[in-house]
């Protein structure tokens, strides 16, 4: 049922700036140059080059991505014919999931024409502005006249949603259910209860995936569609059964697959208890069902189950598709959306579902881990891949089918650029995730009975970032792995308190005693340290025996510190080691020092954790310009964290004359180089972007990051260790699973450029 009122839905629409979208400029207006480029006369340069040449609209308007979505209100939701005007909040809510789904502008058309002829005149002449049509809620048979006509005589892509939205999703649920039961499509009983445009078009499209056609069973209100009867429309006739069968009690009995698009609570769970082994019960209409999920699944434990609601299994929603279809159309400027496109988008929507499902989604849904079986035989509508694999596979289809005017010729390019435009791509880590698969290191993941990390190190194996280890209990990792359905067949588990594990155990025991006992460790301590999972961890790394170690999901920062400083060491002169975050965000990645271990640094210290960082920041293929910030700006205060901010700048300017570091300085003349260039012309930094920032002191670093997480909706990956010998790093309590595959990537390129050559501070 609903969670809101009718208040609260008034009140949504109406407060603030009414309605549910806007028109936002794309270039520069603030000065008189840029009015005079914006309009007059600057415009009438791109207005002679578009006379001249017609597909220049792309090029310089917002053609190539503006889609009408057109309406006359004749069949809105299930209000049915309400009229244009009524039907507007629809399509305002259907531009704004173009633009929030795939970033497509929309303009919404209420044509106020009942008349076919009248509607298909307003909409060619309105259509040089777009760069597609979206028609919808448009009763039928009306809809399939008004469609077939705009495809033929427009050249930009036509599309009712309406239809061939629910078939496309419904198609991929189709195709991914009969995986699970193993029945053969061609072999399948499809009865469909409701004859208008949805049942149609879903029923044509079944038909091109390799349904027969004599295999479906067509019901309207006055029962099935059958040769006998005199009231059926062109349309309805296609699918006309000669049969002697006539209500949907009997139609249904042995049928395979039931496709609802009709109302309400019209089937019961003896009709579902007499259908074929293994039925497919899609009962979409809404918001209330053909059958409730829970009646359905209480008939029958075979049943694959779907509605168009989200409170249960497997939601048929259009928004897994229109969005991206158009997305794919649009960036190849499509002349028409075919139906050999539709069915790309069914299959890219089939494989999604079988692809492992990202965390952010689990947490969406209040999952734990999402996967491919009868619960989940059709993505999530909030799953961030629909855009880079839905839309890349319609474009394809247009490319293939010779419908495109504008060929992609760099795929992995396009994918990229859908994720730019998403707001999804972070090239840094990227760049590290394929590093990562260059040279795999076997990573030692500890806390390995935990979920999180579990799922993680899944993730890990299968996008071939490392070759990763288990190190914990192996019941619990096992049963852990079985109760969450992760595969980590052939991943090997370590579990150090197994019989077979003494000698190991017995000559890390014996090193480390060796290493620690003029330093106030017993060979009792010593056994008991390597008994636990940090100590011993950290020395397989120190070993050999892994290439990297993982540890802090479910304990204290310093008790992983301690046995790295304690049994690898750091890699630099003065034993200094330092914590930093990459903090992604919309500008690009900017890395935060020191966050996690130096509480009250002094200059010196300052000095030592900006050399490591800046060593680290060159690992990622970036050159660190580094601000070093307080409350001070260039010596204005002379006491507390300025005066050891400063004491570090002088040591870094003497020692390292060719590094771009500066300070100290407060955080707004760190970001801003405009202001900071008036302001302090003679810095260091110059005209240069910083992308570095050494924090005076663990408190306001500690603070920093968190709030950026928090407030300024940046991505967080860290902490990274630094001035440790070996790959050895800690993550944050909780981490997500993105994070600990990041961090598991990180690790691992360390392993990769890991020396024992000693860093002089």
């Amino acid at each position: 049922m609903a969670s809101f009122t009718k208040e609260d839905a008034l009140r949504y629409h109406s407060e603030g700036r009414a309605g549910k979208i806007e028109v936002v400029p794309t270039k520069p207006y603030s000065t008189q140059i840029d009015l005079s480029l914006a309009y007059s006369p600057g415009v009438a340069e791109p207005c002679k080059e578009i006379e001249k040449n017609p597909e220049d609209a792309y090029k310089y308007t917002a053609k190539n991505n503006l889609v009408a979505v057109m309406s006359n209100g004749t069949a809105v939701l299930g209000l049915g014919d309400i009229g244009a005007l009524a039907g507007k909040p629809v399509m305002e809510g259907k531009g704004l999931l173009f633009k929030v789904f795939a970033d497509v502008d929309v303009f919404d058309i209420e044509i106020d024409k009942h008349d076919i002829e009248e509607f298909i005149d307003v909409a060619k002449a309105i259509a040089p502005t777009f760069g597609g049509i979206n028609l919808e809620d448009i009763k039928a048979p009306e809809c399939f006249d008004i469609e077939q006509r705009l495809i033929n005589e427009l050249d930009i892509p036509v599309f009712h949603d309406d239809q061939h939205g629910t078939a496309i999703i419904s198609g991929a649920g189709l195709l991914n259910a009969l995986e699970i039961n193993g029945k053969k499509i061609t072999e399948l009983k499809v009865v469909v209860n409701g004859a208008g445009a949805s049942g149609i078009s879903c029923s044509k499209l079944y038909i091109s995936l390799g349904v027969k056609k004599e295999n479906v069973y067509m019901l309207d209100s006055k029962g099935l569609i059958t040769k006998s009867r005199s009231d059926l429309n062109k349309y309805k006739k296609e699918f006309a059964q000669d049969s002697k069968l006539s209500t949907l009690e009997e139609v249904l009995k042995g049928a395979d697959v039931f496709l609802g698009l009709s109302k309400g609570n019209i089937v019961s769970k003896e009709m579902i208890k007499s259908m074929a082994k293994d039925p497919i019960v899609f009962a979409m209409a809404n918001p209330t069902p053909e059958i409730s999920y829970d009646e359905a699944v209480e008939a029958r434990t075979d049943v694959i189950m779907a509605t168009g609601r989200s409170d249960f299994p497997n939601q048929v929603n259009n928004v897994l598709g229109f969005p991206f279809i158009f997305r794919g159309a649009l960036d190849v400027k499509a002349k028409k959306i075919n139906e050999e496109m539709k069915i790309a988008a069914v299959y890219a929507l089939a494989e999604l579902t079988k692809k492992e499902v990202p965390e952010k989604v689990n947490i969406a849904y209040k999952s734990k881990n999402l996967s491919f079986g009868r619960e989940y035989i059709i993505p999530k509508p909030l799953d961030p891949r629909l855009i880079t694999e839905i839309a890349p596979a319609v474009a394809k289809a247009a490319m293939d089918t010779g419908v495109a005017r504008t060929p992609i010729k760099d795929w992995d390019g396009y994918r990229i650029s859908l994720m730019k435009r998403m707001g999804l791509y972070n090239k840094l880590i990227n760049d590290v995730h394929l590093r990562a698969k260059q040279d795999l290191k076997r990573i030692l993941f500890s806390d390995a009975e935990q979920y999180k990390v579990l799922k993680a190190v899944q993730v890990v194996r299968n996008q071939m970032l490392a070759e990763p280890v288990l190190l914990g209990d192996k019941k619990e990792i096992e049963a852990a792995a079985r109760q969450n359905n992760l595969n980590i067949d052939g991943i090997e588990i370590i579990d150090f308190r197994e019989g077979h594990e003494t000698d190991r155990k017995g000559r890390f025991i014996n090193k480390l005693f060796e290493m620690r006992q003029r330093k106030g460790c017993s060979f009792e301590e010593a056994r008991d340290k390597i008994n636990t999972r940090n100590y011993f961890g950290v020395m397989m790394v120190d070993a050999g025996e892994v290439d990297g170690f993982i540890a802090g999901f479910s304990t204290r920062y310093a008790d992983t510190i301690r046995p790295a400083l304690q049994i690898v060491g750091t890699n630099n002169s003065l034993n200094h080691i330092a914590g930093m975050y990459i903090v992604q965000t919309k500008k690009g990645p900017f890395f935060f020092a020191d966050t996690t271990v130096n509480i009250v640094p002094s200059g010196r210290t300052l000095a030592d954790t900006v050399i490591l960082t800046a060593s680290e920041v060159r690992k990622f293929g970036i050159e660190p310009k580094i601000a070093l910030v307080s409350y001070s700006n260039f010596g204005f205060m002379r006491e507390g964290s300025p005066k050891r901010v400063q004491e570090a700048v002088e040591i870094l300017h003497r020692d390292y004359p060719d590094m771009i570091v500066d300070g100290e300085m407060q955080a707004n003349y760190a970001f801003d180089k405009e202001l900071r260039q008036r302001k302090f012309p003679f810095s260091k930094l110059a005209n240069h972007e910083v992308n570095t920032i050494i924090f005076p002191n663990l408190s306001s670093g500690n603070i920093a990051y968190k709030m950026m997480s928090e407030l300024g909706e940046a991505d967080i990956i860290g902490p990274i260790l630094l001035g440790i010998r070996k790959p050895i790093h800690v993550l944050q309590m909780e981490s997500t699973v993105r994070q600990i595959v990041d961090m598991a990537a990180i690790t691992a390129v360390d392993a990769q450029t890991s020396s024992d050559k000693i860093i002089e501070l």
